[in-house]
């Protein structure tokens, strides 16, 4: 049976969320990545809503190859926001992130980001470089991935207002900051991610890793390659709940418009 190698004993419980739904295409190799991390202190959340798909036989294998470390539901919810706030609950890391079915961890992830948070005590959260991947798990839209990570190494709310630089698949933070904000919005259908960026904000500044720790996917079902217009639309309503100026907001709605016209012709 798979077991996972022995760690220094201070480093905290990780509690990775995937919630899911009909996305047995991709999940196997989500589940993969995260579970042969060789972590010790993982606990790993699968939220499915109900999937129809090959998504419940893939988890079932891999609970049974690692009954310590996985655990899933399968029912309806409410949509992704829902299965991300049933997860957190069901929780009981120190430290959390989500990792959606069709992303990926890159090896040797959690080592780097639970031996940082043990390492540095006072840090409520931090991010990562990200790769941007395709159907194939081929890297593409390199130019798009060094376009963010330098407005990332700013680190600055008033650029989060502006656009979004934060790489969901890696940042984490720590049990206690979620608990102080509450839960994501469900009212939100893509841009959960960037109102919780805000909010962790308000709490102090994230640390920046430079490490790539996360692989995001690009495909044709997926919110980002698909419905990529109106996720920028949410994505200006979250800035304009947090940011009042309007030169900021303007900006904002200038560069979401530039990145559309970019998409379009990536696309095309």
């Amino acid at each position: 049976m798979p077991h996972l190698t022995n760690k220094p004993s201070n480093l905290p419980t990780i509690s990775i969320i995937t919630p899911s739904f009909h996305q047995g295409q991709f999940i196997e190799q989500t589940l993969a990545s995260v579970l042969s991390q060789n972590y010790p202190k993982l606990e790993y959340w699968v939220i499915d809503g109900g999937s129809t798909d090959d998504t419940v036989r893939i988890l079932k294998h891999y609970q049974k190859r690692f009954p310590n470390h996985l655990r899933f539901i399968s029912e309806k919810d409410r949509g992704q926001t829902h299965a991300i706030n049933k997860g957190i609950e069901r929780s009981t890391g120190d430290i959390i992130g989500y990792l959606n079915s069709d992303d990926c961890l890159l090896p040797g992830s959690l080592d780097q980001v639970g031996q940082y948070f043990a390492d540095h005590p006072q840090t409520l959260w931090l991010t990562g470089d990200c790769e941007i991947m395709n159907e194939k798990g081929e890297a593409i839209q390199s130019l798009v991935a060094f376009y963010k990570k330098c407005w990332r190494q700013l680190n600055s709310q008033t650029v989060l207002s502006i656009l979004n630089p934060i790489a969901q698949p890696s940042t984490f933070w720590r049990r206690s900051a979620g608990e102080e904000i509450g839960s994501f919005d469900e009212s939100l259908d893509y841009c959960m991610d960037y109102d919780w960026w805000f909010k962790l904000y308000q709490l102090g500044k994230p640390q920046i890793l430079h490490q790539t720790l996360a692989q995001f996917r690009i495909h044709s079902q997926s919110k980002g390659g698909a419905t990529f217009e109106k996720q920028f639309e949410e994505e200006l309503a979250v800035a304009k709940r947090y940011q009042s100026s309007p030169m900021l907001q303007w900006l904002h709605g200038l560069h979401a418009w530039a990145t559309v016209q970019t998409y379009k012709i990536i696309k095309s």
